[in-house]
């Protein structure tokens, strides 16, 4: 047993991370930056939830890029193949659900 302080953890570098769990090649993690991180396409699905601060997710579909702006509280959903990249305004705190070794 383990309790994760959402609102209070801080890696050592941006998207530093504390693993909280890997269920069957499944892993759950709090990550802590104030730096974007670079575009990608994970291997698989992603689950991203802003548990303090605020994010700016831009994504790419059928070419086009949108932006979204996730407020504490906030999920977003990237599906198989979902080009996306987070940019946090100041810090932020984010769970990240998504298969080991995804970007």
């Amino acid at each position: 047993m383990k309790v994760f302080r959402g609102s209070t953890y801080k890696a050592d570098r941006p998207w530093g991370a504390a693993e909280i769990a890997n269920m069957d090649g499944i892993t759950t993690r709090l990550h802590w930056t104030d730096q974007p991180y670079k575009w990608h396409i994970n291997d698989g699905e992603e689950v991203f939830t802003v548990l303090d601060g605020q994010v700016e997710m831009r994504y790419r579909d059928a070419g086009v890029e949108y932006s979204t702006i996730l407020e504490t509280g906030d999920v977003f959903y990237a599906a198989v193949g979902t080009e996306h990249v987070a940019h946090p305004i100041g810090e932020a705190r984010i769970l990240v659900i998504e298969r080991e070794g995804s970007a």
